[in-house]
């Protein structure tokens, strides 16, 4: 739904897997198996990443100051499964946490967030506030203050709700 150019290095990945369901439509394309594929998920994967896809739309709820959508597995929990590693560049000597297998969704994700704890951006992705929305997007603004995804559609609703309270 987002105007926004997608969230900076591993994070994408995350913005990309809350993106999968359109809250208002209901679609959710993990159930088309192009959608599979764009994140290296098997049908048998799903209930697994739909259960980290909405402990991470509650953590990006919470960047933004919002309560969980509704009741899940706190993301931590889930993220303590992943398992990870400390590589290191035998070239420069660079180090950061990778995952142990490239191919679980859970352990890229879990790369990301700590790759982006350690960018500082981890707070920047956030959830939209609409309640039909909650869609993920990388707050760019000076202040991080930013709370649609986007100004012109929900950012819109919503001042034009509380403008025609307001008339009331």
């Amino acid at each position: 739904m987002s105007e926004r150019s997608p969230a900076p290095g591993g994070l994408a990945l995350v913005e990309s897997l809350v993106n999968t369901l359109d809250l208002e439509s209901g679609a959710d394309t993990l159930d088309t198996a192009d959608g599979r594929a764009a994140l290296g998920l098997t049908a048998d994967e799903l209930p697994a990443a739909r259960a980290l896809r909405e402990s991470l739309r509650a953590a990006l709820l919470a960047h933004a100051g919002h309560a969980p959508h509704r009741a899940v597995t706190p993301l931590g929990e889930l993220l303590a499964a992943a398992p990870l590693l400390v590589a290191v560049d035998s070239l420069d000597g660079s180090a950061r946490l990778a995952p142990a297998d490239d191919g679980p969704l859970l352990s890229r994700v879990a790369a990301a967030v700590a790759e982006a704890l350690v960018a500082g951006t981890w707070q920047r992705l956030k959830a939209c506030e609409a309640v039909t929305c909650h869609w993920a997007y990388y707050d760019r603004s000076p202040a991080g203050r930013g709370r649609w995804c986007s100004m012109q559609v929900c950012g819109a609703r919503a001042k034009m709700r509380r403008y025609r309270a307001r008339e009331t």
